[in-house]
């Protein structure tokens, strides 16, 4: 018989319990491991933070018009045929990587005549982005509107206060023109918001175009009511 600890010697009841010991944590090893990968726990994918903002598929309810209305502008009343036409006019839809929704206001001014060639509109958009964190991009996307060879161009300037970052863009006025364009985009963890005002009056007309500085007041203003409107109770 062999000595006890020599190379031929049967495993005692410590050699046994230890293996047993050891197959046991590897058995709990795999249950933990599969326990985690069913939960996401080892997902290459970040989970989206969407800072408290949810999915409405009426965004025109939830945009402030408050700014506008201050400014004696309000949404168009369409007659005829074109009254069947709604106003505002939203949208939205929600996908696997991104909701997003839409709203279209066409504008008035309180006391314009009705001989008055004019066209206002307000655009907004907000998105919450579920699978691809927008920073990286969303700040290089409005300053490339500096590098457009476009007709006296456009100025680029980031707004504080709103949001993780924003940028306001704003196309150099013409003295000649009676038309204005602004942009203004929000970005607040994984969503983003953009607000654009499109206008054109003729210089016949009998009202007066608010100056670019006027237009981003409102604008701000109106971000700041809607966002507060998207937001949730769980907003960080």
């Amino acid at each position: 018989m062999a000595a006890p600890g020599s190379p031929g010697a049967a495993p005692g009841r410590g050699a046994s319990g230890w293996l047993w010991a050891v197959g046991g944590a590897v058995a709990a090893s795999a249950v933990w491991a599969s326990v985690m990968f069913a939960a996401g726990a080892f997902s290459s994918e970040p989970s989206p933070d969407l800072a408290g903002y949810s999915y409405t598929s009426d965004l025109c309810a939830a945009t402030s018009l408050t700014a506008f209305k201050d400014a004696h502008y309000k949404p168009k009343q369409y007659t005829g045929t074109a009254s069947k036409d709604p106003n505002p006019r939203h949208s939205g839809a929600q996908e696997k990587s991104m909701d997003t929704m839409w709203c279209d206001i066409s504008m008035e001014q309180e006391k314009a005549s009705s001989s008055d060639y004019s066209s206002t509109f307000v655009y907004s958009t907000a998105t919450l982005h579920k699978k691809t964190d927008p920073e990286p991009e969303f700040a290089d996307g409005y300053r490339a509107y500096e590098k457009q060879d476009v007709s006296g161009g456009y100025t680029v300037e980031p707004v504080a206060g709103l949001g993780d970052e924003a940028f306001l863009v704003t196309r150099k006025e013409n003295g000649s023109s009676g038309s204005s364009y602004v942009i203004l985009g929000v970005r607040d963890g994984w969503m983003t918001y953009q607000s654009t005002w499109s206008s054109y009056t003729s210089t016949s007309g009998s009202t007066k175009q608010p100056s670019s500085t006027e237009v981003a007041t409102m604008l701000k203003s109106s971000a700041t009511e809607t966002l507060k409107q998207l937001r949730t109770s769980g907003a960080r």
